[in-house]
């Protein structure tokens, strides 16, 4: 009797997910191609940080978007290029691993600052996969029509591509589109996540990542390379639903200390002070931030330190 309800709970299961749709679609491109602006437009929510730099992403960034009969599940991943060094090689890694957990892949380039080593390079990648994939052409808000054609019928000879879809994920032309085409091609299946399910990520490392995102925006070109974040703690306080947070910037050398601080605090208190907003806005309540800087000598050539700053 057990084993016949069993079997009855599996068939109701089956039938009540016949039409639906569910999969993990993993994001990839150069760095810079706007895939985290992407991702964060398609959710309606900021789970993945993004600035101007490229190389902003470092970690795989999951993202669930629920819709009527499907469930799609993006994997935001770091920029792919020719690395060396520790950190980067780990970076990479991290996004070509993302491409083996897929059952589909949208590739983005940007039309308007492309990269032709790094995109030839995962097009290569590309060519070994078995998933189906989309080439999405972003930033078309940013250049000639005419152009546009150019590089659909140039990309078009390059690989098959399931669809060729322009799209801006800044001002959001041609995402909607986007979605139907990606829904079109996931399998049928059941739901991988709960329906109110936005990520896995935890609190810990969004905040990690917001104060990093910081970092990218409002110091120069050396020192966002050069920086990892950690959250030492993160306490409710009993009374209130203020948060207490202290977290450490990690940079590789002293003088880089001198210079994310600035005269009497100024750039750390910058900083922290648009970080914090950033928070409140994610947790939906007052925060206390604190923010330490600390010096760990070359921690992107260390194997280890890498590993301890979680990635």
């Amino acid at each position: 009797m057990l084993k016949h309800t069993k079997v009855n709970e599996v068939n109701d299961l089956k039938n009540q997910y016949a039409d639906f749709k569910s999969g993990f679609i993993a994001i990839v491109g150069a760095p810079n191609a706007g895939k985290s602006t992407l991702l964060n437009r398609v959710l309606g929510e900021k789970i993945s940080i993004t600035s101007k730099k490229p190389q902003t992403t470092r970690n795989r960034i999951l993202g669930v978007l629920q819709r009527p009969k499907a469930q799609l599940i993006f994997l935001d991943t770091p920029g792919i290029f020719m690395a060396k060094d520790a950190l980067n090689l780990r970076i990479v890694y991290t996004a070509i691993a993302a491409i083996a957990e897929a059952d589909l892949i949208l590739f983005m380039l940007d039309v308007a600052n492309p990269d032709p080593d790094s995109e030839y390079f995962l097009v290569k990648r590309l060519r070994n996969e078995k998933p189906p994939v989309i080439l999405a052409l972003n930033k078309i808000d940013l250049i000639e029509r005419s152009d546009l054609l150019i590089i659909i019928d140039k990309w078009s000879k390059k690989f098959y591509f399931k669809d060729i879809i322009p799209i801006s994920s800044t001002e959001g032309i041609q995402v909607d589109e986007l979605i139907k085409a990606m829904e079109n091609l996931l399998p049928i299946g059941p739901p991988y996540f709960p329906e109110d399910t936005l990520t896995d990520a935890s609190e810990r490392f969004l905040v990690a990542e917001l104060v990093r995102e910081q970092i990218f925006r409002l110091t120069g070109d050396e020192i966002p390379y050069a920086t990892a974040v950690t959250v030492d703690s993160f306490k409710e306080k009993k009374e209130g639903r203020l948060v207490k947070i202290n977290v450490t910037i990690h940079l590789e050398r002293d003088s880089q200390k001198g210079i994310i601080i600035g005269k009497n605090g100024s750039k750390l208190k910058q900083i922290g002070v648009r970080s914090r907003e950033q928070i409140q806005r994610m947790l939906d309540t007052k925060i206390y931030l604190k923010l330490f800087v600390r010096v760990q000598k070359n921690w992107r050539k260390d194997t280890r330190a890498i590993k301890k700053f979680g990635y």
